[in-house]
């Protein structure tokens, strides 16, 4: 399977849960497990070998992963420690051991994957501006949905690298709603701009200044900032 670029991932087309159905069920969590454990090697090659059979094994599940299902699969890997969302595996040196454990970890990873895909489709179409919204409420939608967004690729439990996740969530949200993806991408490196350090939880002042940016450089207009009148929608917003 040809490598997924990280420019390649900031089309939510290819990863929207909406567009790309994904039946499961005990036969196809047999059949997946079946072709992970093909590739789970007889003798772990551990420190001393460099875990290349480790490696390898994940390589070629992945490879599986993404031939059987489609691109949007592609983060069943994802760990925290590499700034994503998976908590259920983490590598392949971590977490190929016997056949029957690592296809466990691999199914429990995509699960995990797809669940917090359509919890992240859910959360994009809550925040997105009405159809109809004025620039100035265009604004304000824009400016709450990305302090949200990176919040929430905080509280995912991302370590190192947690801001890649939330650029590539906020070019997601941004494509979600017809916004060309190149348009997007350069919308979000300039509000971020360098600002958000892997390793560290920003100030909020900061992440709402970042929210801000994004709102001014995409509006013209600055948020509107008196959120009484928007006090049930900033409740229904900031439900987990």
């Amino acid at each position: 399977m040809p490598p997924i670029t990280y420019e390649s991932l900031r089309n939510w087309e290819e990863i929207d849960p909406a567009r790309h159905p994904f039946a499961w069920d005990e036969d196809e969590e047999a059949r997946l497990g079946s072709l992970v454990r093909a590739w789970v090697p007889p003798v772990l090659s551990g420190m001393a070998g460099w875990w290349q059979g480790e490696h390898l094994c994940e390589r070629q599940v992945d490879a599986i992963i993404r031939e059987r299902y489609g691109t949007w699969a592609w983060g069943w890997n994802w760990c925290y420690r590499d700034g994503g969302p998976i908590g259920t595996w983490i590598s392949g040196p971590n977490s190929v051991t016997t056949p029957d454990e690592t296809a466990a970890r691999v199914v429990a990873a995509l699960l995990e994957w797809r669940q917090w895909l359509e919890r992240t489709a859910r959360r994009f179409a809550e925040l997105a501006p009405p159809p109809d919204a004025s620039p100035e409420d265009r604004s304000w939608h824009l400016e709450r949905a990305c302090v949200r967004l990176v919040t929430h690729a905080l509280d995912s439990g991302a370590e190192g690298g947690w801001h890649g996740q939330a650029s590539i969530l906020l070019c997601w949200f941004l494509t979600s709603s017809g916004m060309d993806r190149a348009d997007a991408a350069r919308a979000v490196d300039g509000a971020i701009g360098g600002r958000f350090k892997s390793w560290v939880t920003p100030e909020r002042t900061l992440i709402d200044s970042v929210g801000e940016d994004l709102a001014i450089g995409l509006t013209g207009h600055a948020p509107y900032q008196d959120h009484r009148e928007r006090a049930a929608l900033e409740d229904l917003h900031d439900r987990p």
